[in-house]
């Protein structure tokens, strides 16, 4: 390593690359030259020692539990801000004054209603249809509805999909839900907040008033807080990807949202809590965790560890709190929630745990959260989409915004076939 560059030997000479440094974090090696001066390019499956772009949102150093949003850490966020102030944060990088907030959650506000004809695109989904099913399809077609701002060249348009797109997908998400009970939409109350808003869409009926709940709705604020962004995970590398081909910002977030889909990624909160309604109740956890120690029993502790945070997860600190609060605050008294505590207890003092550094992550806690309010686990990752949303149009923005922006284009090994001729049927 010289002064601010590496070297690489290939065939008998020296590529020099140069050495870039972020703001915090390890040094980078800028290789975009290397395939042009080597002949070789990098083969890194998952990307895991590959950064696919500079960003200026989001830090995470996984060794140490740290977690910034603009330079703020998670745990000051989430014990001391609002889901939208966070969202400004996000969006604009820095926290907003007191009438940069209210005109930004005004302005929010104002676009909570869905188009009423896509609000008929519901009724020919199946009535049992998943509710992330629903959302890829129903923010696939806002494209459909509000092609009046679509052009992505155009920085006025790009900030009223943004809004648009945060303003919505509660609606969208709270009406998945409903269509899947069978109850009828309702429609978004301007007058509640942002997360109260999607409480009532979501638990509330036509038939009587409902009252939103100040430790529901404070802990339902928290949990789209902690999900707001996290970086370059898969589902906004999906995102990323689909616009830098200059998708339009709602293709995109689909798209995010069919890869958040999948169960290593957005799915994990509701495994952890199918692991804990398996275990049952708190006696059964050694026997659990002899199994999950057993190399040969294909068993897993779902809900510790992650792949990034080999510390404690950050946002598990403030669940941790939350949990408590939320089931004091309701009343709740469920076995889960005796076998999440004592299966806590028991993974932080256990030497395998701490050796293997499987500390519970924020999906651990978000799952027994979120079945206490009353979601179904069928919509725990509409949840995490739609808190997801505003990292996803941050990024997309900053994407978008970048000159230096290329259509993504990964490389391959290949290890098909050599060059072959074509045989005529009868010959083979």
């Amino acid at each position: 390593m010289g002064d601010n560059q590496a070297i690489l030997k290939a065939d008998g000479k020296d590529i020099t690359m140069p050495v870039r440094s972020g703001t915090i974090g390890p040094d980078v090696i800028d290789i975009r030259k290397m395939y042009g001066e080597s002949g070789m390019f990098t083969y890194d499956p998952g990307f895991t020692s590959t950064a696919s772009c500079d960003s200026a949102i989001t830090y995470i150093d996984g060794d140490e539990g740290v977690l910034l949003h603009r330079g703020y850490p998670i745990g000051q966020l989430a014990e001391h801000s609002s889901f939208m102030e966070v969202s400004y944060l996000l969006l604009n990088g820095e926290l907003p004054s007191t009438p940069e907030l209210s005109d930004f959650s005004r302005t929010i506000s104002r676009h909570t209603m869905l188009h009423e004809q896509l609000m008929q695109f519901y009724r020919g989904f199946r009535r049992d249809a998943h509710p992330m099913a629903i959302m890829c399809g129903v923010v696939g077609a806002l494209s459909a509805f509000y092609h009046d701002s679509t052009d992505i060249a155009d920085p006025t348009h790009r900030k009223i999909s943004s809004h648009r797109l945060i303003a919505k997908m509660p609606t969208i998400a709270a009406a998945a839900y409903k269509y899947s009970i069978g109850q009828p939409f309702l429609y978004p109350d301007n007058s509640l907040s942002y997360t109260g808003n999607f409480l009532r869409m979501t638990f509330g009926v036509p038939a009587e008033p409902y009252e939103v709940h100040p430790a529901v709705e404070k802990a339902m604020d928290r949990i789209f807080i902690l999900h707001a962004d996290h970086e370059q995970n898969a589902s906004t590398s999906t995102v990323r990807l689909a616009g830098s081909s200059g998708a339009n910002p709602f293709a995109c977030i689909a798209a995010g949202i069919a890869c958040l889909w999948g169960p290593a990624h957005g799915g994990a909160n509701e495994a952890a809590l199918n692991m804990l309604q398996e275990i049952g109740t708190p006696d059964r956890i050694p026997h659990y965790i002899e199994r999950a120690k057993d190399k040969n029993d294909p068993f897993r502790l779902m809900g510790f560890g992650h792949r990034v945070y080999k510390n404690y997860d950050p946002r598990a600190t403030v669940m941790q709190k939350t949990v408590r609060e939320v089931f004091d605050a309701l009343k709740v008294t469920d076995p889960v929630f005796e076998v999440a505590m004592r299966l806590e207890e028991m993974a932080l003092n256990d030497p395998y745990f701490i050796e293997k550094k499987l500390f519970p992550n924020v999906d651990f806690y978000s799952g027994v959260i979120l079945s206490a309010i009353g979601f179904p686990t069928t919509m725990f990752t509409a949840l995490f989409a739609l808190a997801r949303t505003v990292g996803w149009v941050a990024q997309w923005n900053e994407m978008i915004s970048d000159p230096g922006q290329k259509i993504g284009r990964p490389r391959q090994l290949y290890t098909g076939s050599a060059e072959r001729d074509y045989l005529a049927i009868d010959k083979r």
